[in-house]
């Protein structure tokens, strides 16, 4: 028997050749003999050849190894200097890291003592980043909206069975460009983006690592893509429970690829025979598949040679002993167990607080995704598919009303750098307990509802707004942001802005009107020359937000007196007001251009809209001529079918 082949991939570019294994065939015999005694589920044979090892940098396939720097070590083997017990891997995740890092299975080279590498645990303590289950899940489905750009249609949620053992498995599948062998094990590696699009979600190479090890112990990957006229169908295996059962001091991936003729559907192995012999043993050992034909099988539903599918087994349980992803409760959702939000409130009040998505968000996978991304910028052919139902896509401005628009400019920069908010009153208001601003980053929702401000007697309470915050950056696990010096700014001007919509506003859902009182030593807004930084956004029904003035625009202020003298500006409420007194008014140059701009703007509006109907009857027709080739062409196979069946039959009369 031979010694382990390992590709190991460091932060140093040195080389290295003819390296002579550590261990002998007879050693390599006696670890597998005793991992083999211990194993719960199968009989593994670890002592085999070309194991893909992960590195702390980056990653590079077998083939370019020793093109890109990265050593390529041929006979490295796996030594053991004691004999192994089974650790035994806790299916609660937030106690899986307790681990007894004793000495175990090494990894060893004569040369490799220079070269860092990553120890399993980090797979564990890297995914604790994602306190909320549906953040890890939210980090998958981002790897496939970034796909969307490549012709991505879908991504597709659903609950499986393990074949091995019965146990629900989640599934997450797109049809987006998928990976080949290169692509794959970068994907299984720390740090390396291929991602260079600025509207790109993913930045940093980490988040297959983090949501798949978050939601359970053991994730497979299996990948079509098209390169050059070249198919190739590449499988990696990250499990946590083989590196902690094995007790190996670093990230070992086995992966297999195969070469497809499409035509055919004949593969080729890519990988010598015995590193492909070694590779798919650990895959038959430790993923849920039998055999390497049932393994095989799993690309038959990825369609047209391009996706990419994960497998995520050995779900993680919570301290109940349940799983923490409920599929039971409703079918065509994804719950987390136990998670239901207790609304502390009147008995009237109580429901209707319940049915509100800012509640559910937190429990029930499908709300989540509705409000996920922002749909009006996200292509109307993407759809994601969860548990056989599409989600339909919400947006959170069309559940409030006496909508505001309001523009913030963070830097006193170019139009471009304005972010333009969207804040109004719950159409539940003032009946339910929410308040808060749905900030997104790059389409991506990063804060729900967020709170920044307490409400005390009710004020502040209702308001909710929404907006895209492209110059601030989100934490690595997308569910907050860092705390820069923008971001500060911006929740300092959100909040203002929420007190200065309160008092405006507030009497429209029935709360007294507060009236505001000039601070003493000022003179009254009226005789004195606005202080204002930034075009002030009129308040009507409209659906952008349109300025007032051609006022020098500046950097953003956050002196609350300032604020307040600028306020919000409605013209509709002015000239009202001026009706009712009788009072004689002229309309201004810069009223004028204001509501010639806002009929220009209706009118756009409508245009837009005729065409959004004409394309929408377009694609009707053409989803029925789509409908009606298909019907053909099956009509076609079935005339076929008849006819070769024909043929056979007199053929055999010959």
């Amino acid at each position: 028997m031979e010694a382990i082949e390992i590709v190991h991939l460091s932060s140093d570019n040195e080389g290295g050749d003819d390296i002579e294994a550590v261990c002998s065939a007879n050693q390599i015999e006696t670890k597998t003999r005793q991992l083999t005694k211990h194993k719960s589920h199968s009989a593994s044979q670890i002592s085999e050849e070309n194991i893909v090892s992960s590195g702390l940098s980056s990653c590079r396939s077998v083939t370019c190894a020793s093109e890109s720097g990265f050593l390529s070590v041929d006979d490295i083997s796996l030594s053991s200097p004691q004999p192994i017990s089974a650790a035994p891997l806790c299916r609660k995740f937030w106690k899986a890291g307790n681990y007894d890092n004793r000495l175990g299975s090494k990894v060893s080279s004569q040369c490799a003592k220079n070269y860092l590498h990553v120890h399993p645990l980090f797979l564990h303590s890297n995914a604790t980043s994602h306190k909320w289950v549906f953040g890890a899940i939210a980090e998958l489905l981002d790897n496939a909206v970034d796909e969307i750009h490549n012709g991505a249609t879908f991504v597709k949620v659903d609950k499986i069975l393990n074949p091995k053992d019965g146990s629900p498995a989640l599934l997450i599948q797109d049809d987006g460009n998928g990976m080949g062998p290169e692509a794959m094990q970068r994907c299984m590696s720390f740090g390396f983006s291929d991602k260079i699009s600025e509207f790109a979600i993913g930045q940093y190479g980490n988040g297959f690592k983090t949501g798949s090890m978050r939601l359970g112990a053991d994730a497979i990957v299996f990948s079509c893509h098209v390169n050059d006229m070249v198919c190739t169908k590449s499988i990696g295996l990250l499990s946590y429970t083989f590196l902690m059962r094995a007790q190996l001091d670093r990230i070992v991936v086995p992966m297999v690829n195969y070469k497809c003729n499409p035509s055919t559907g004949y593969l080729e192995k890519l990988n010598h025979q015995e590193h492909f012999k070694s590779n798919m043993s650990l895959l038959l050992d430790w993923s849920p598949f039998l055999s390497e034909a049932e393994i095989v099988k799993q690309f038959d539903d990825i369609e047209n040679h391009h996706g990419t599918k994960i497998i995520i087994f050995n779900l993680w349980f919570n301290d109940d002993e349940n799983l923490e992803l409920d599929f039971d409760t409703d079918p065509q959702d994804i719950l987390i167990a136990g998670d239901v939000k207790k609304i502390d409130t009147v008995p009237a009040r109580k429901r209707v607080n319940e049915q509100q998505l800012a509640n559910r968000l937190h429990h029930s996978l499908r709300d989540y995704l509705s409000i996920l991304y922002l749909w009006d910028r996200v292509p109307n052919s993407f759809r994601i598919i969860l548990r056989g139902q599409v989600v339909k896509f919400r947006n959170i401005a069309d559940d409030l009303t006496d909508h505001a628009f309001v523009k913030y400019r963070p830097h006193g920069g170019g139009l471009e750098e304005a972010i333009f908010v969207t804040i109004g009153f719950l159409k539940e208001a003032p009946d339910v307990d929410i308040h808060g601003f749905n900030v997104y980053h790059k389409n991506r929702l990063i804060l729900p509802f967020w709170p920044v401000v307490s409400f005390k007697g009710n004020r502040g309470r209702g308001i909710v707004g929404v907006l895209q915050a492209d110059n601030v950056q989100p934490t690595h696990n997308k569910q907050d942001f860092e705390r820069t010096s923008p971001f500060q700014k911006l929740e300092l001007r959100l909040k203002d802005m929420t007190w200065e919509y309160w008092d405006r506003f507030s009497h429209k859902i029935g709360y007294q009107k507060r009236k505001r009182r000039n601070p003493v030593g000022l003179p009254n807004p009226s005789m004195k020359k606005p202080l204002v930084t930034e075009k002030p956004v009129a308040l009507d029904n409209c659906s952008s937000p349109v300025p007032i003035s051609n006022a020098q625009d500046g950097s953003e202020q956050t002196s609350l007196t300032k604020r307040k003298t600028r306020g919000f500006t409605d013209h509709h409420e002015m000239k009202r007001q001026a009706v009712e007194k009788n009072v004689q008014t002229t309309a201004s140059p810069a009223d004028q251009m204001v509501d010639q701009e806002i009929v220009n703007l209706l009118e756009f509006n409508k245009q837009l809209n005729a065409d959004c109907f004409a394309f929408e009857k377009m694609e009707e027709e053409l989803n029925l001529e789509v409908t009606q080739l298909r019907s053909r062409l099956e009509e076609a196979k079935l005339e076929y079918n008849r006819l070769l069946d024909e043929a056979i039959d007199l053929k055999c009369l010959d």
